[in-house]
């Protein structure tokens, strides 16, 4: 059965997202309810990965911090970001969470696709990628890449939530408090930044376009 496509139109706080997960995810478990993919935006804040390095938040006091207890380290979430949480069955799609984070990443790369950007994955780096030949190398000579979506999942008895959240438009110096997903030198982009007039409805249509999942609207 397709999962349920939930967009929420107002910023819902942190913590209320989090508890409307932990409830999706029981119902999923016990059988009440279908898989969902739910599309919103988070006021200002930071979330800590189950991976995060408390060096990595250079300003703990700029905006409230949570722990997100998914995989990965610190991230950026908040207006002009698309977030999708994803509560789906993984044990159902072959029980293989890298393949199932591999997934998440083409979806992203397809949906950037629609409108002309190459978006890139690298190895041992997940998310999503943009490469900026417009700007200075590093200063050992690497090429420079910018971050456009991020990408953390959590498990509960094989079903996930947690997700993707791509940058459409979102304040890029609110990244500044901390280093995006620990990786220091290469910077975070936007599809605004990059000079495409991409409202968030236009992206969300481009999600349900090129979704690996029949979805319905909830």
């Amino acid at each position: 059965m397709a999962p349920d496509w939930i967009t929420s139109d107002a910023p819902v706080p942190y913590p209320t997202a989090l508890a409307e997960m932990e409830a999706r995810v029981a119902s999923i478990l016990d059988g009440t309810a279908r898989e969902a993919l739910w599309l919103l935006e988070h006021p200002p804040l930071y979330t800590a990965g189950t991976s995060a390095d408390p060096a990595d938040l250079r300003e703990p006091d700029r905006f409230p911090v949570f722990e997100a207890r998914r995989g990965g380290q610190y991230t950026y979430h908040g207006p002009g970001q698309r977030v999708v949480y994803c509560m789906l069955d993984v044990g159902a799609r072959g029980r293989d969470v890298r393949a199932f984070v591999e997934t998440l990443e083409h979806w992203v790369i397809a949906a950037l696709a629609e409108f002309g950007l190459t978006g890139e994955i690298r190895p041992g780096r997940v998310g999503v990628w943009i490469a900026r030949p417009d700007k200075p190398p590093l200063p050992d000579g690497t090429p420079r890449e910018d971050k456009i979506a991020a990408i953390g999942i959590r498990l509960r008895r094989w079903v996930s939530f947690h997700g993707i959240s791509i940058n459409v438009e979102p304040d890029l110096s609110h990244f500044d408090g901390i280093v995006p997903c620990g990786i220091s030198g290469h910077g975070v982009t936007s599809l605004v930044d990059l000079g495409l007039p991409v409202t968030m409805e236009d992206l969300d249509s481009a999600l349900q376009r090129t979704c690996p999942w029949i979805t319905t609207e909830a």
